[in-house]
């Protein structure tokens, strides 16, 4: 099956559950919501729409990230977060976290990783001794590194250890490794800085499809998640010419 969706809202909550059946929610990677706020997103949605999570940065990004700046709560020691650190800080945020995946019936989980973040011998330990001490329970996480010493042999052996799914812009680069499922987040098609502002053409979305499908032969699920200015009317279209093939 494949599952098309937008990373984040492009429009009301209300709109959107009815043009798609997936979102992934990108309000928890600033800070994670009220729980109240998380029960009237569960109960006002239909019960087969999805929410994917974006994992909460406290996690992945170190407090230098200027993305911090979003954080309303007060955090001590905030030196102990981020990077995949097996910290008792980033085991309590793990587990605030999971507490609103639980609460949102989330399937799966997007680990996007800080550009600075290296595959690096302390790094790998790192996500090794996090990976292997928190509950996933019967979620899939989609590992997103983003640094280019990420190696596909690197990133396929990481992920094979670690039960990850490679989350990729498979404009960019084609996933090194799938875990049951395929994740897919599209910034716009590369290269260049402007990545974000481009809109998808129709042959584009075709090469897309055609992408798609190849690589969905041997998974479950594959998930196709827009995320560029122009994400609601790019994932409409795509959702368009896929149910026009036979």
């Amino acid at each position: 099956m494949i599952k098309v969706g937008c990373c984040g809202f492009p429009c009301g909550f209300s709109k959107y559950i009815k043009e798609f059946e997936v979102v992934e929610v990108q309000r928890t990677f600033y800070d994670l919501p009220r729980k109240n706020t998380v029960e009237k997103w569960r109960e006002s949605a239909p019960e087969d729409f999805e929410f994917t999570l974006k994992c909460w940065q406290v996690i992945t990004h170190p407090c230098s990230s200027p993305t911090w700046r979003k954080i309303k709560r007060e955090l001590a020691n905030k030196e102990n977060y981020g990077f995949f650190k097996p910290t008792k800080e980033n085991f309590e945020a793990w587990e605030n976290f999971a507490d609103i995946a639980k609460m949102l019936k989330t399937k799966i989980v997007v680990f996007q990783c800080h550009p600075k973040f290296e595959a690096s011998k302390e790094n790998i330990e790192n996500m090794k001794n996090f990976f292997n001490s928190i509950e996933r329970k019967s979620m899939i996480f989609a590992f997103e590194p983003r640094n280019k010493s990420w190696t596909d042999k690197i990133v396929r052996e990481i992920c094979q250890e670690l039960e990850l799914t490679h989350c990729v812009d498979i404009f960019a680069r084609d996933p090194a490794y799938i875990k049951n499922v395929a994740y897919i987040r599209l910034h716009g098609k590369p290269p260049g800085s402007a990545m974000y502002k481009y809109k998808y053409k129709e042959k584009d979305l075709e090469w897309l499809k055609d992408k798609i499908n190849d690589v969905g032969k041997n998974v479950k699920d594959v998930y196709v998640m827009f995320n560029n200015i122009y994400m609601r009317d790019d994932a409409l279209a795509f959702k368009y010419l896929l149910s026009q093939q036979p």
